[in-house]
């Protein structure tokens, strides 16, 4: 086995004796294959140790860009702030752009600034189109690596994406509406924010397909494009209500959650039951006080935390990661909340 530390340091981080290392290192017989993965172990443990030691200090400039209701934007600063002094493999140094909606040139223009005044890394939540499938291109040829946050840039050579597995959580919505809704049939709306994210989409064509196979009494209403944000919420949602009678329960995989409530209550609609997505400020306060029955949640510190490896791992400071890195899901009730409230 080569390797590039003393005797004495590989045999202290294994926990041996230097004679043990040294029949393991020069290939000699009588040391069991216990011990030989022993001492593996320890000089891939120093080599991690000494990569973090020759990058303390360096810096990396991370951009930030996302497209999500300044509610959500927050959260995603925060948690960058919460994990970053736990990163001992660099100084990494975040440049944030947040807005609620891009067109296609703001993107383009952003990703472009970007690649022309390089970057160590990006991380992103944009919708999946052809234009930002073609901007995350260029940037990983141009030597910046890209990971995508919460919603994946499908087909892209982006080098990971860190965030729940969004099949799943469709899935487990509709298992939870199929066993708590009883015999009741009315129409069950689904709220997306844009028809281009991939990770709502993807939550989407996975509930109808299990809801509908599970309940087959009962119709859903599809709600798309009020991209989370109160007015745009309000029309798209008053303009559907129209002819239909009754709403038995309610999905949303896009937020604006607050906003669905009102109109519903304006509209002497009544939904026995309101499956939401992130434990935000208003989510937090709405499942509280009991207007939303559950929170398919996941922990974005550590998606964030995720996504600094990823990068950290495309420089080289660290062992290589996997592309994907999915974040556990958890079913959030009343009974279980938090006792600390999120960022507002």
């Amino acid at each position: 086995m080569t390797h590039r530390f003393p005797i004495k340091e590989i045999a202290r981080q294994a926990g041996l004796g230097t004679a043990t290392v040294d029949r393991v290192l020069n290939n000699r017989a009588h040391v069991s294959p216990q011990t030989r993965a022993r001492v593996k172990a320890a000089v891939k443990e120093l080599e991690t140790q000494e990569r973090q030691l020759a990058a303390r200090g360096r810096r990396m400039f991370v951009d930030v860009i996302v497209e999500a209701p300044q509610r959500f934007s927050r959260q995603i600063k925060s948690a960058c702030e919460t994990v970053l002094p736990e990163h001992s493999e660099a100084v990494f140094r975040p440049r944030f752009l947040f807005q609620e909606t891009m067109t296609e040139s703001e993107i383009e223009d952003a990703l472009s600034r970007i690649k022309k005044r390089s970057s160590h890394g990006v991380i992103l939540k944009l919708r999946d189109i052809p234009t930002v499938r073609r901007l995350v291109d260029g940037l990983e040829e141009a030597g910046i690596a890209t990971v995508t946050l919460v919603t994946d840039i499908t087909g892209s050579r982006r080098s990971a994406y860190v965030g729940i597995n969004n099949a799943a959580a469709g899935r487990t919505a509709a298992y939870l509406l199929a066993n708590v809704m009883g015999p009741a049939r009315g129409t069950i709306l689904t709220n997306r924010s844009q028809e281009e994210f991939q990770g709502e989409a993807e939550r989407y064509s996975n509930f109808r397909d299990l809801i509908l196979a599970l309940r087959p009494q009962n119709e859903i209403l599809e709600i798309v494009g009020g991209a989370g944000l109160t007015g745009d919420t309000r029309r798209q949602l008053s303009e559907k209500l129209g002819g239909v009678d009754d709403i038995a329960a309610v999905y949303s995989m896009g937020g604006g959650n607050r906003t669905i409530l009102e109109v519903l209550r304006e509209e002497r609609r009544s939904p026995q039951h309101f499956i939401a997505h992130d434990l935000d400020a208003d989510n937090y306060q709405l499942l509280r006080d009991r207007e939303i029955s559950f929170i398919l949640h996941h922990d974005l510190r550590r998606d964030i935390a995720g996504a600094f490896r990823a990068l950290a791992a495309r420089q080289g400071l660290i062992a290589p990661v996997q592309p994907i890195h999915f974040s556990d899901l958890q079913i959030i009730t009343p009974h279980n909340l938090p006792a600390r409230n999120c960022p507002a």
